[in-house]
């Protein structure tokens, strides 16, 4: 944690002594430069699908709301009498290479704590596979007319016909320094390759396209009750975030009008209320993704906030283009 709170400053903030770390940008992009030219060239070959795949990623380290807006774009095709298909490695649990149908019921450790929000959502087929080649091709067999691929802008392994950057209008790109010196996965020059930027918060930047989250449902972890986030206007209440950005639902939670004692948590990690000197009457708040895996919610006045992504009136273009590929399946490879 110390060592996550350090990197975050030196990528985001003014902390000094991330010179040390600038070598070791080098190499990684050299082999980010090389690999990519690889697949570029053929000599690394991708692999293809009997479907339109759609890719979602960043080019930074960290949530910049590609959940959201996966479920987003998966529902709206879903509208259009699609069947979406959801592939994402399942960073964060222990699947094994097979690929695995993920069941609204599965436990988050094996299936990873993304895949699962996804799938309890139930607008599309979720699998999780480390080859998320495999993942995809696993959807196919299950009926899927497009594959949406979660987190794979870097998984060059498998062939695209859309690619969709997600970039935190807010945070941006930081000290713009690959890893890890700095949270660049690829240079910002990466993004002038893919079909659409997507600005998640903050202000678009030329052709980009602006998605805002909002919340507006607390659900309750010990009866399930939901209620609107205005009953809890003034409250004071301990909110819990294991996500990239934990500042993003803070700002969330009070701009609904909460009083907010912040408990961030790293990506991914999983919250254990009775181990973070809460008591039983405290009212915590957290993320979806935080509540999948919560073990002892039921003890405390827990509740979660499910997002959901709100686009510009531009992204139905997106979504006209990604509905002609899957009128001629061969798409771009075509």
């Amino acid at each position: 944690m110390i060592l996550h709170d350090w990197l975050q400053r030196v990528w985001y903030g003014a902390a000094r002594g991330g010179w040390v770390l600038i070598p070791l940008s080098w190499l990684f992009g050299t082999a980010v430069t090389l690999r990519r030219t690889l697949y570029g060239l053929g000599l690394l070959p991708a692999r293809t699908v009997a479907r339109p795949v759609v890719v979602v990623g960043n080019v930074t380290a960290g949530g910049t709301g590609k959940t959201p807006f996966v479920l987003w774009l998966a529902e709206r095709l879903r509208e259009e009498g699609l069947q979406v298909g959801i592939a994402s490695r399942g960073y964060g649990g222990r699947a094994s290479g097979r690929p695995v149908l993920v069941d609204p019921g599965d436990d988050p450790a094996i299936v990873g704590d993304e895949p699962l929000l996804m799938a309890r959502r139930k607008v599309a087929s979720v699998v999780v596979c480390r080859r998320r080649a495999d993942a995809a091709r696993e959807l196919v067999a299950h009926g899927a007319d497009v594959i949406i691929c979660d987190d794979g802008l870097q998984h060059y392994r498998l062939a695209r016909d859309l690619e969709v950057g997600v970039v935190d209008g807010r945070r941006r790109f930081g000290n713009g320094r690959l890893l890890p010196a700095g949270p660049m996965r690829e240079p910002v020059s990466r993004l002038g390759h893919v079909d659409w930027v997507i600005c998640n918060g903050g202000v678009p930047r030329g052709s980009e396209i602006g998605m805002q989250l909002a919340g507006r449902l607390l659900h309750s972890l010990r009866d399930g009750s939901i209620v609107g986030i205005e009953e809890f206007r003034g409250r004071r209440c301990h909110a819990v975030a294991g996500i990239g950005n934990p500042s993003s639902f803070f700002s969330l939670l009070c701009e609904s009008g909460l009083d907010v004692i912040p408990h961030p948590l790293p990506d991914h990690a999983t919250p254990r209320l009775g181990e973070m000197g809460l008591e039983a009457r405290d009212t915590v708040i957290m993320t979806e993704k935080d509540a999948v895996k919560c073990r002892d919610g039921e003890q405390f006045d827990a509740w979660f906030l499910p997002v959901e992504a709100r686009l510009d009136g531009a992204a139905e273009r997106m979504v006209a283009e990604v509905r002609k590929l899957c009128s001629n399946p061969t798409g771009r490879r075509g």
